[in-house]
């Protein structure tokens, strides 16, 4: 019989992991599972932030992503934007340290939140290549840019910078960051070409040029001249919390008052309702909310569940908007009809949203193909796990055939078009940390077949009024071909004269196509 391990054995192998060691063993978890999606979760991150960064700074992006290919396995991927810029200071943190960013607690629209994208790529980087990331930064015209190669300290979740510098760069603001990984580029409906595009449609104010590692250069040119709305952040709505958050907010606040807390560090909290909360959960308004124990917490939270609060405001949110979706779909994508609707704004536990839907039909997408579906949130490309997502859950419940779309049971509907759906919220429930599906909320899947619902509409008034007619009188003109051959043949079977047959069939055939065109104009 083994002799057994004591406890005191045991203790001693037990350590504490740290973040970056524990990404770099679950990767996958990120997205980082393969050579192909890591280069696209690498591109994505670098262009999320810096678009986050214009949008934050009020200036209208240009971002310039390069593709360059050392050997059959290895890369290096360049973004460089003219936001803000970095802070010295602040430069190795924000990439040589996971968890570390100003995005996370915010309750306002950004692509970005966890704090752990582009230092992931680092990790990723420096495990399969060995390289330190390259960033220049440059804040302002008047100050030099700094330049830093630096690597992320595994053990401790620091950054180790190996070199920095000032240098000269010919631009007043901006962030330059170059990457060396082991990579693999693809075309196709997942690679970094394809989210490019679609990142191009849904953010029409930006400029890109994007460089392959062909060396192909492709320009996507803005189509708009102005700046999306920008959200504004809210306090947390009541709705929204966990007991567990709460108690910690209980812990931090700055108020000296259970009402001065409840009114100061939530939305949609009033004197009236404040009283309310704290008289059904049996305490005292001016009690110190610092003080509260866990039971006078918990009584305070379900309190808060059950008095009831008017919706968060929506400010908070920047949504494409129906004139701008058209825009930017028929910018990249060449069809014959685009239709779009931007939903008013609605909530998921305390958390606000939109819903965005668009459509673009005929022209250059073929016949007879399965309809594509464009997933966004946040105007951030969904292009992994299209299974696992509620906008495809919503999307294939939809019944298409109303709308002129041949459809298998609950399967894409089969046409030639483009289904773009875009959810926008200060929060948007991804299924993983990877951020490639959206969550199976009930509420959110209402939405959603609604705002489809919306296009569909839209959709198949179209196809009645134009494609139905279109075929109708092609039908009708191939049977004019014919009326000649079909005069001579009656004319054999009943000796009328071959002319006058021939004038009754073209006078039938005239009613008939008057009669098409009027109903098409019913239609309308």
């Amino acid at each position: 019989m083994p002799e057994k391990i004591k406890a005191e054995e045991l203790a001693k192998k037990q350590r504490q992991v740290s973040v970056s060691e524990f990404f770099v063993r679950n990767r996958h978890l990120l997205g980082f599972d393969n050579p192909v999606r890591a280069l696209l979760m690498t591109v994505k991150e670098l262009v999320d932030n810096s678009l986050d960064a214009c949008d934050e700074m009020r200036v209208l992006p240009e971002i310039v992503i390069e593709l360059k290919q050392l050997s059959e396995s290895r890369y290096i991927v360049t973004v460089e934007d003219n936001g803000p810029g970095i802070v010295k200071v602040q430069i190795p943190n924000v990439f040589g340290k996971l968890l570390y960013g100003s995005k996370f607690a915010k309750l306002s629209q950004t692509r970005g939140k966890q704090g752990l994208g582009v230092s992931v790529s680092v990790l990723y980087s420096q495990l399969t290549t060995g390289k330190a990331i390259k960033v220049i930064s440059k804040i302002s015209s008047k100050k030099p840019a700094h330049y830093y190669e630096l690597k992320i300290n595994t053990q401790k979740n620091e950054p180790e910078i190996l070199k920095e510098k000032e240098m000269d760069w010919k631009k007043d603001h901006g962030t330059k960051v170059e990457i060396e990984l082991e990579a693999k580029y693809q075309k196709g409906r997942q690679s970094v070409d394809e989210y490019v595009k679609q990142t191009a449609i849904v953010n029409p104010h930006v400029n890109i040029t994007y460089i392959t590692p062909t060396k192909e250069k492709i320009f996507y040119k803005r189509v708009v001249e102005e700046l999306p709305r920008e959200p504004r952040e809210i306090k947390p709505h009541p709705y929204g919390i966990e007991l567990g958050t709460l108690m910690q907010m209980l812990i931090s606040t700055t108020a000296n008052t259970l009402t001065g807390f409840l009114q100061n560090d939530f939305s949609r909290i009033g004197s009236t309702t404040a009283k309310e909360m704290y008289n059904l959960a049996s305490l005292n308004g001016k009690s110190n909310p610092r003080k509260l124990d866990a039971t006078s917490a918990e009584k305070l939270f379900n309190a808060m569940q059950k008095v009831k609060v008017i919706a968060p405001p929506t400010d908070c949110l920047s949504p494409i908007g129906e004139t701008l979706l058209i825009k930017g779909l028929k910018n990249e994508i060449k069809a014959d009809f685009y239709a779009a609707t931007s939903r008013s704004p609605t909530v998921y536990r305390g958390f606000p949203y939109i819903i965005e839907a668009a459509v673009a039909y005929g022209g250059e997408l073929g016949k007879e193909e399965t309809t594509r579906l464009l997933r966004l949130a946040n105007r951030v490309p969904l292009l992994y796990q299209q299974g696992a997502c509620a906008i495809t859950e919503a999307t294939t419940d939809t019944n298409w055939k109303p709308y002129g779309l041949q459809q298998s049971g609950s399967n894409m509907p089969i046409g030639p078009a483009i289904i773009l759906l875009h959810i926008a919220s200060v929060w948007v429930p991804f299924t993983n940390e990877a951020k490639d599906a959206v969550a199976h909320y009930p509420e959110i899947i209402k939405e959603i077949k609604l705002a489809l619902q919306d296009v569909g509409r839209q959709l198949g008034s179209y196809i009645r009024k134009t494609v139905k007619v279109k075929e109708q009188q092609e039908r009708v003109g191939l049977f004019e071909k014919y009326i000649p051959e079909l005069s001579s043949s009656l004319y054999n079977l009943t000796g009328v004269n071959k002319g006058k047959i021939e004038a009754s069939l073209q006078k039938i055939l005239k009613k008939s196509l008057k009669n098409l065109l009027e109903n098409g104009e019913k239609a309308k």
